[in-house]
């Protein structure tokens, strides 16, 4: 039988997520951008809960597109808090149009966001070798290290703990357990970011 990393349980959802997504190394700056915005939505929340709504966060959200979240309304922003499909709540709905600004200024300052966000791990992905769940870190010296610059760059919901979160689902860090079929995988993929 195929071995997972704890955390996955057996839920469909989860596992498809966790055997595809999580921990592959991001270099495109669409899906940056989603998965800050779906990081942050996730603040005091299940992963799973956030994961449920994906499709309706990319539906209600322009599919990501940060230019066209940077120019939501106070009119489109109430419309926002009344979709069901989404977390309802004002300061993250918020965040996500003020996040999107602060993205495309770092865009514009370092050509994209993915340069940007790959020197807080030197362009490498920092491969762990944690035997359990038990072993991984809420957040470490590099996701304290983002969360003070983005949030000087006007980003809210970028707390180390969500950072942390975020550097997982990105693959800045692979926190994948070794026991897991996906460590190695992984590790394969990842290799410096340097363009």
């Amino acid at each position: 039988m195929t071995k997972h990393c704890d955390w996955c349980g057996t839920e469909e959802i989860y596992v498809d997520y966790h055997d595809k997504d999580w921990g592959v190394p991001v270099h495109d700056d669409r899906l940056h951008f989603e998965m800050i915005i779906l990081d942050g939505a996730q603040a005091g929340l299940s992963w799973i809960t956030i994961l449920k709504r994906r499709e309706s966060y990319r539906k209600a959200f322009d599919n990501f597109d940060v230019l066209k979240v940077s120019r939501y309304s106070g009119k489109k922003i109430e419309k926002l808090l009344t979709n069901p499909g989404i977390i309802r709540n004002r300061l993250k709905v918020n965040s996500a149009v003020q996040n999107a600004r602060s993205f495309l200024k770092i865009q514009k300052e370092f050509g994209s966001f993915d340069k940007y966000i790959w020197q807080f791990v030197n362009h490498k992905t920092i491969q762990n070798k944690w035997k359990k769940m038990s072993e991984l870190p809420a957040k470490t010296a590099q996701s304290d290290a983002m969360s003070k610059d983005l949030k000087k760059r006007g980003f809210s919901f970028v707390g180390s703990t969500i950072c942390y979160a975020y550097m997982q689902a990105a693959g800045l860090v692979n926190d994948h357990t070794l026991g897991c079929f996906r460590y190695k995988e992984v590790k394969k993929m990842s290799g410096s970011s340097k363009k």
